[in-house]
């Protein structure tokens, strides 16, 4: 998705990345966590793209090319990318102090060193040299892939592009002669195959990775074709998971979602029962149905990171597999609502609700953890208990077919800290009938105390619900405004397709993440060039899709 740069009055330059996915509930409850499995990985991506940050992935040859159809999960990127896109890139990176210190990066600078010197720096390999052992045969560009050879796991496989096949096969011969002390005489395998290098646990596993491949590229499969272009334009790292990945849900190994997390792995095995923590299968204890059906629903998602005029980009595309619960926001209500927010918003969030998603919701956590079924039931007749609550209804009622949760301009935290919530500009919008959401209010008020009635009063204005915690910005909501036709929104906000919208403008009220975090220059030096943070997500028809971009000035 291209960006048009700032013009000569010196708009904004932009970092773009790419949107939030939805993740299925969870909990400690190793059960529950199967159903996040295969839907996470594009985390995975975002990771990826903090330590790649300074490549770019270009056209022509690439490494899934060489690795087979059956590949589970992919991850690339490219080290020698093309000299404008280059520069754009270090140039935005370099307007960040802690970039310059930790890095300090040219615009001339060979990537591919750069990273080599900065591997050898923690080894004790000596006698290897760039320019002698590496460079002549090293390629631009590198991947790393699980790929499915039928066995209980997927092969975890390095790909790296080779310029002279003879070379490559002499240089990383010494490479693992000089080194092999760092890797206690077991270096792995691998196999020069044309212009890529398999590396491999083992030379034999690499050959088999080569001879899958033979005739059936993951780069010609229809599947990663299809969720690599729903996920935009090229960048300088792409990254796929396959549906096969559910075959392993999070047995993943390292590369698993769960690894990836930092959570334990509950691994399934055959016909849907769970593994004990010794490895043996309990046959009493098998997947929710619920939880099942998400996961057979998972097709596939691709991610792309890029930079462009000055502007970094994660855009993700993910299967829509929860459509039971996505067409309660399948609409534009609530970005078009925040999109009507003061011009001078702080910080807002939007999001459209169609009726029935409470009801919805409540079934949806029934049906995906049926064993807590009666837990859940009796936590909310408590709720109702406490509160005078009718649920899930006057839930629905609160927020009404769309929503917006909003901070203006004016934030003072010396006022806050003597004056109370009262002196905070935050409010909400709501898309629904103003006396009814009172009548809701009112049950809670009554249960709450004096102190927070005062803050469950609602207004209306612009044809919306407003309350808001300083009166001052209730005024403001309940007259509304233009924040979608300002700059700095328009260009983090995918303003025609979003239904669901985060955006923050660091600009605004005197740039006040730099005046708040004034008294840590280390901080405040290294926020100062931020400009605009935009968060876009949307459903279309069976993709879910999501953008995420930031904005320099």
């Amino acid at each position: 998705m291209s960006m048009t740069p700032g013009g000569p009055t010196g708009g904004p330059e932009y970092l773009e990345g790419s949107g939030p996915t939805q993740a299925a509930p969870g909990n400690d409850n190793r059960k529950r966590l199967i159903a996040v499995g295969a839907i996470v990985a594009g985390g995975a991506v975002v990771a990826g793209g903090a330590w790649a940050a300074t490549s770019f992935f270009a056209t022509g040859a690439q490494p899934a090319e060489a690795l087979p159809a059956s590949t589970v999960a992919y991850a690339s990127v490219d080290l020698d990318p093309s000299g404008g896109q280059k520069i754009e890139a270090i140039r935005t990176l370099r307007k960040f102090p802690a970039f310059t210190d930790e890095i300090d990066l040219q615009a001339d600078d060979d990537l591919r060193e750069r990273l080599f010197e900065e591997v050898l720096k923690s080894s004790a390999c000596e006698g290897i040299d760039f320019a002698d052992d590496v460079e002549p045969w090293l390629g631009s560009r590198a991947a790393m892939a699980a790929v499915d050879l039928g066995e209980d796991e997927p092969v975890p496989v390095g790909v790296i592009q080779v310029t002279d096949a003879g070379k490559a096969e002499d240089g990383v011969a010494k490479l693992v002669e000089t080194c092999g002390a760092e890797t206690d005489g077991d270096a792995g395998g691998w196999v020069v195959a044309g212009d890529w290098m398999i590396v491999a646990e083992t030379a034999e596993t690499a050959q088999q990775v080569v001879d899958a491949a033979d005739g059936s590229t993951l780069a010609g499969d229809a599947a990663f074709e299809q969720w690599t272009g729903e996920a935009g334009d090229d960048g300088f790292m792409s990254v796929y998971v396959s549906k096969r990945v559910t075959k392993y849900l999070d047995d993943l190994g390292g590369m698993g979602p769960m690894g990836m997390m930092g959570l334990p792995a509950s691994p399934m095995v055959e016909d849907g029962a769970m593994a004990d923590e010794d490895g043996t299968t309990s046959d009493s204890e098998q997947v929710p149905e619920g939880l099942q059906q998400m996961i057979d629903d998972f097709d596939g998602m691709a991610a792309t990171v890029r930079f462009d005029d000055g502007a970094v980009e994660v855009e993700y595309a993910v299967s829509n597999y929860q459509p039971d619960m996505t067409k309660f926001i399948d609409s534009t209500n609530g970005a078009d609502m925040v999109a009507g927010l003061p011009e001078d918003t702080v910080a807002a969030f939007g999001m459209s609700l169609e009726e029935g998603w409470a009801g919805a919701l409540l079934d949806y956590l029934e049906r995906a953890l049926p064993e807590e079924s009666a837990t859940i039931d009796e936590q909310l007749a408590q709720l109702e208990s406490q509160t005078g609550l009718a649920l899930p209804d006057d839930l629905e009622t609160i927020l009404g077919e769309g929503v917006t949760v909003s901070l203006g301009s004016g934030l003072d935290p010396d006022a806050v800290a003597n004056g109370g919530p009262g002196e905070v500009p935050m409010g909400i919008r709501i898309d629904g009938d103003a006396d009814e959401i009172q009548a809701v209010l009112d049950k809670i008020a009554a249960q709450a105390g004096p102190e927070m009635a005062e803050l469950m009063q609602v207004t209306e204005g612009d044809g919306y619900a407003v309350l808001a915690l300083q009166d001052g910005y209730r005024g403001q909501l309940e007259d509304g405004g233009s924040l979608g036709d300002s700059a700095a929104y328009s260009e983090v906000v995918e303003s025609e397709k979003a239904q669901t919208v985060l955006f923050v403008n660091f600009d605004t009220d005197d740039d006040w993440l730099v005046r708040l975090t004034g008294d840590t220059p280390e901080v405040s030096d290294n926020v100062e060039p931020l400009s605009a943070l935009g968060v876009s997500g949307w459903v279309d028809g069976d993709v879910v899709h999501g953008l995420v971009k930031v904005t320099t000035d």
